[in-house]
């Protein structure tokens, strides 16, 4: 098949394209800098300089290459993390995801291409007993940004779905960890555990959704053939916080992390990170096993390894 990606420089993009090269096809990579075009080249991939933001470069490009998917994963978000960094980015993130995704689209409906894979998340779904299923409900009403993020996603899965004439896949991704990613011992993560930054907040206990970016890659490779609709791709041990995190800390060689109250936390982080901590709810893989025969590995941490 001919596949256009659409944030090919980012944590999946890479793995993405070694992924879908392996298996034989021909890949185009979206991207606005020419920088990036000979690291594309390097993994296998044919760059395609456009801005995902101006329809008209967007229209064209699709309407030149034909491909027989395209596969959107826009995102731009910090390298490293830092809480300022997040914020700051906010913004600049959601038009990233909200403009490409519209423009993608309309490029698709003109140049006759059916089927669309679009990052959406698997974390934000609404607090309920045990692990959430595709059909449960996004959140509605949570902290501020938590809230706003949440509605970007539905945002974009409700504009792809109303989109007519397309095939279209929501691939509802937890939390990236591995080679790339923030999840790393020297990813922006470990660099704030390891600073004492990210502590084990109350005693309620969001239960968090990670995958392995090398997983959700082939997940996603998976997804060009599945039968359209959304997919958790999470790994199979969605963990509460106090259990990740310990491990992880001791993983990226760090102390243990310090424990807070619920209002201590409030004060010193604000809302969303009490939200995250105290309130996330997990996600069920089991259609992803079932259509896309995926099989995560185990989250490395819990079982002792490093994650780097």
């Amino acid at each position: 098949m001919r596949i256009l990606i659409a944030g090919a420089s980012g944590a999946i993009g890479r793995p993405l394209v070694r992924r879908l090269r392996a298996n034989q096809h021909e890949v185009f990579a979206l991207t606005r800098s020419p920088d990036s075009a000979p690291a594309l080249k390097e993994i296998g991939a044919e760059p395609v300089i456009a801005d995902a933001l101006d329809a008209a470069a967007v229209k064209a490009a699709v309407g030149r290459i034909r491909p027989d998917a395209v596969i959107n994963e826009l995102t731009s978000l910090p390298r490293q993390y830092t809480p300022a960094e997040m914020k700051a980015a906010a913004e600049r993130d959601r038009k990233v995801r909200v403009e490409g995704n519209v423009n993608l689209l309309a490029a698709l409906r003109d140049s006759g291409v059916r089927r669309y894979l679009l990052q959406s998340s698997g974390f934000w779904y609404a607090p309920g007993a045990g692990l959430a299923y595709e059909s449960a409900p996004f959140i509605s009403s949570a902290s501020p940004g938590v809230e706003a993020s949440a509605r970007t996603f539905m945002e974009l899965e409700a504009r792809a779905s109303a989109t007519p004439g397309i095939e279209f896949v929501a691939l509802r991704y937890g939390f990236f960890y591995g080679p790339g990613t923030w999840y790393t011992r020297e990813g922006g993560i470990g660099e704030q555990v390891r600073e004492q930054g990210v502590p084990i907040i109350g005693a309620r206990q969001g239960v968090y959704s990670f995958v392995h970016i090398d997983d959700a890659a082939g997940a996603t490779a998976a997804a060009l053939e599945c039968p359209p609709g959304a997919y958790n791709i999470v790994d199979g041990n969605p963990s509460p916080q106090h259990l990740w995190l310990t491990a992880f800390a001791r993983a990226a060689g760090a102390p243990a992390p310090p424990r807070v109250s619920e209002e201590e936390a409030l004060r010193a982080s604000g809302p969303d990170a009490v939200y995250y901590a105290t309130r996330l709810r997990g996600a069920s893989n089991e259609k992803a096993r079932r259509e896309l025969e995926f099989r995560p590995r185990p989250l490395e941490w819990i079982l002792g390894q490093r994650s780097d």
